[in-house]
This record gives C-alpha cells, sequence and structure tokens, in this order.
C-alpha cells in the first residue's frame, strides 16, 4: 500500500500509544490497531506495528530491569506461548468479532470481580497460582497475536494480586516483550510483516520510543490509587466500545 499522509498521522498515534504501553500504562496499546485500521486492514496493521512494539520493548525492559514479578513471568511466559500457537492455527477461523467480545468480556470480568472485592474489603489478594495463569496467559497470548489485545487477561491475572504499581507495570512491560518475539516467525509465515511494511519503522521508532520514555514518567508520577483508577477506567471505556463494536 502507498503510505499517505492520513497513514503517517495514524502511525504516528498508534506508535505513540504503542510507546505508552511500553512504558508502563498496558491497556492504552490496545487503541493502537484500531487506530491504524482505518486506513488499512487489521492484520496488516498488527504486522506494521509488531517491530514497533519491539523496539519500545527493548527501551521498557531496560526501564523495569529491577522492577517486576518474576514468579509471574515464569508463569505467563509459557502460557502465553501456547497461545500464539493457538492463534497462529486459528486466526483464518476466528471471526474478529469473537475476539473483540472476548477481550471485553474479559475487560468486564476483571472489573466485576473488583467491584466485588471492593464490597468484601476483607478478601485477601489472589496469589500467582499456576492454573489461573496457565489460562489467563494462554488467553493473552492468543489475543496478543490476533490483534495485539493481551493486555485485558495479563490485568484480569494480576490485578488481583494488588502488586505494587511499578512491579505490575514492569511485570507487563516484560511479559509483552517476550510475547512480541515470540510472535515474529509466524508474523512473517502469515506474511503481515514485509520488506515494505519495515521501511516505515524508522520514521515511527523515535515517536515510540518518546511515548515509552513520557510512559515511564507518568507511570512514575502518578499517586497509585490514581494509577490503577486511569487502568481500571481505560479498561472499562474500551470493554463497552468493543461491545459495542460487535453489535452495531
Amino acid at each position: 500500500m502507498e503510505f499517505t499522509a492520513t497513514f503517517w498521522t495514524l502511525a504516528a498515534i498508534a506508535s505513540l500509544f504503542v510507546g505508552m504501553s511500553k512504558g508502563g500504562l498496558p491497556i492504552i496499546a490496545l487503541l493502537s490497531v484500531p487506530i491504524l485500521s482505518f486506513e488499512m486492514p487489521a492484520a496488516a496493521a498488527a504486522g506494521l506495528l509488531l517491530p514497533v512494539y519491539i523496539i519500545s520493548d527493548i527501551y521498557g525492559v531496560w526501564l523495569y530491569r529491577r522492577e517486576y514479578s518474576a514468579r509471574n513471568l515464569k508463569i505467563l511466559i509459557p502460557a502465553a506461548g501456547i497461545g500464539i500457537a493457538l492463534g497462529f492455527i486459528t486466526v483464518a477461523w476466528v471471526p474478529g468479532d469473537a475476539v473483540k467480545l472476548a477481550v471485553a468480556l474479559t475487560g468486564l470480568y476483571y472489573l466485576a470481580d473488583k467491584m466485588r472485592r471492593r464490597l468484601n474489603p476483607s478478601m485477601p489478594p489472589r496469589p500467582a497460582d499456576v492454573p489461573r495463569g496457565l489460562f489467563w496467559g494462554a488467553l493473552a497470548g492468543f489475543t496478543s497475536y490476533i490483534s495485539h489485545a493481551g493486555g485485558p487477561p495479563f490485568q484480569a491475572y494480576t490485578l488481583p494480586q494488588k502488586l505494587p504499581k511499578m512491579v505490575f507495570a514492569g511485570t507487563a512491560t516484560i511479559l509483552f516483550a517476550c510475547v512480541n518475539l515470540m510472535k515474529v516467525p509466524p508474523y512473517v509465515m502469515a506474511g503481515q510483516i514485509t520488506l515494505h511494511s519495515l521501511s516505515a519503522i524508522l520514521w515511527l521508532t523515535p515517536v515510540a520510543l518518546f511515548g515509552a520514555w513520557s510512559g515511564y514518567r507518568l507511570t512514575r508520577v502518578l499517586p497509585e490509587k490514581l494509577f490503577f483508577a486511569f487502568v481500571e477506567t481505560a479498561l472499562l471505556l474500551l470493554s463497552l466500545k468493543l461491545i459495542a463494536d460487535v453489535i452495531f
């Protein structure tokens, strides 16, 4: 496809959001593929943005190199690999609306569980257990493969653990850095990454790196309650929008 002025505008916004997600605001990355989809097919948009994710991942992992949950990563990374394999095998048969609905229902499930826990403050934080981690990790890998939408399943598993703000953000950044690397071979095999799409990366990389830096600074200065309130509000709005897209 020809890279028009509209493409560059939308790609720059999408890349900024990708970078900000690597700086500690994972939910905002879910907007990147839908934004770029106004100008190109969603599968092509996901393929074009994957190298942007990976370049941002390098900076993000360095930023959070000391702030993460090792136990969560040991559970979620292998589980996400299973989900990516399932996504690659079934992508041709899975309707896009089904993925949108799965992501939306995951977000609403977490928010409903959060409300239940808020009404029962004596409930202890959930542990990073293996059975739940395998399920949510595989779902995160699957939805991430289809449309870079692994955030809600990850949050459904980790937010009930009540991790410290920076540990939560660092775990998300490192997990999805691994997920994105695992997606490269199937994306190349499926033709979603091409030499033509890679030619845009040189111009989008500075935008993504600025997004990562600004996202990290914003995450550090936001009070913890405000940070998680932002994540939950964004998750609610996104879930409702995805359901509206499916219905209408």
